[in-house]
């Protein structure tokens, strides 16, 4: 698979995708979605509604039961990750920050963790060391590089979770609940980290629950609901004015929680 500009392309095609866990329970429902290079999408839900199940769909590392998921109009199946060069480019291509650091970090040394992916893709050591020294320098880590990722908190980890992503420069990013349990101060360091990969042409997809982040983040919202549907789809502007529709699907106490949040929020930034 050779790198392309995704800027405007379809990159994304989800078909009627369902999919079920172990076979018996069900976690997608019949999705249909389509999106452009270079778009910042919101995925929000209840617990439970897909939104994690999507995005590991999206990079990859599940496979639908039924329904068609494609990348620039290549299907993503088993078959299609046994090729070598489409499996090589797309790991280049698309990468995915999981909503738990620890499952991402596994180096002995921040440094390492950083290093490992573009090092498994063939990227020349020196190039490799010259992102690990920016990424750091950008996110405020330099000072981190040779400690253990375990030693760190949660928003030390969740920063260096994000550069061990963004060393391998891909043209997409997902990311599942990336300010969960963050203080407002760290929060906002990691919007304006997605701001800034968004701005260089990038594709966003996040997955959250923190409703009062979605203006910052997000040009369209699908939101999720509990029978494993696209329930809505809209503007931020929209969706938090669509009361029913937040009510409907067990996110209308959680709007009203972050919109006292936000204010707090916005204060601190």
């Amino acid at each position: 698979m050779t790198l392309v500009n995704t800027q405007g392309r379809r990159l994304f095609e989800c078909r009627d995708v369902h999919y079920s866990y172990q076979g018996r329970f069900p976690a997608l429902c019949g999705i249909d979605m389509v999106i452009t290079g270079g778009e910042r999408i919101a995925l929000v839900g209840a617990n439970g509604s897909g939104k994690s199940t999507l995005l590991n769909l999206l990079n990859g590392l599940i496979f639908s039961d039924k329904g068609t998921v494609k990348y620039l109009d290549k299907e993503l199946t088993e078959a299609s990750f046994m090729d070598k060069g489409f499996s090589d480019g797309f790991r280049r291509s698309v990468g995915l920050v999981f909503q738990n650091p620890d499952a991402q970090l596994f180096c002995p040394t921040v440094r390492e963790d950083i290093a490992f992916g573009p090092l498994q893709l063939g990227v020349d050591n020196n190039e490799v060391k010259a992102r690990t020294e920016s990424l750091a320098e950008t996110l405020k880590i330099a000072h981190l590089l040779d400690r253990s990722p375990h030693q760190l908190s949660l928003g030390e980890k969740r920063k260096v979770a994000f550069a061990t992503v963004l060393a391998i420069d891909p043209d997409v990013l997902l990311l599942d609940e990336p300010t969960a349990s963050l203080d407002p101060r760290t929060s906002t360091q990691l919007i304006e980290m997605l701001l800034h990969a968004s701005s260089s042409g990038k594709t966003i997809i996040t997955a959250t629950h923190d409703l009062h982040v979605i203006e910052d983040i997000a040009d369209t919202v699908y939101v999720f609901g509990q029978a494993k549907r696209l329930a809505g789809r809209g503007s931020p502007a929209e969706i938090l004015a669509n009361e029913p529709l937040l009510r409907d699907n067990n996110l209308i106490h959680v709007h009203v929680r972050h919109l006292i949040d936000h204010q707090r929020w916005k204060s601190q930034r």
